[in-house]
């Protein structure tokens, strides 16, 4: 079980890692790739090259732990270069196979049957299209 709180330190190794590596494997990349003391109680994340496979080692203490997840139908969003921290709760939402990073120039496309959203709501509240769309309505 990954507990985590405020002062959680959690470090992604960035870009793909062998999904072969066990614990020792795993071990040696934290100390020598990521610079880090894998025995100080922080989360290290590593992903496959399919980006649907987490693994997160830690030190409990008493030992080593390693957690293992894998998404049946979707991806993780991976950084790609360099080594990052990441907030708790940001990993949390990336267990869950959510989307931590913002996305530019995406588009949700309407569901069909649905009444499509006037292109001025979606603008920032201090757009001059906001500003005109709402003058307007009044």
């Amino acid at each position: 079980m990954i507990s985590l709180n405020g002062t959680t330190r959690v470090f992604l190794k960035t870009g793909a890692t062998d999904g072969r590596l066990g614990m020792d494997g795993l071990f040696a990349k934290v100390k020598d790739e990521m610079a880090q003391n894998p025995t100080c109680g922080f989360y290290f994340g590593f992903c496959n090259r399919a980006k649907n496979r987490l693994r997160v080692l830690s030190f409990d203490g008493s030992g080593l732990t390693l957690f293992i997840k894998r998404l049946e139908r979707s991806t993780f969003r991976w950084p790609k270069d360099g080594n990052s921290e990441i907030d708790p709760m940001e990993f949390q939402a990336l267990l869950c196979g959510l989307e931590v990073q913002e996305r530019r120039g995406w588009y949700r496309h309407p569901r069909p049957g649905s009444t499509p959203v006037p292109q001025a709501a979606i603008q920032p509240s201090g757009s001059p299209l906001a500003a005109a769309a709402l003058s307007s309505a009044a």
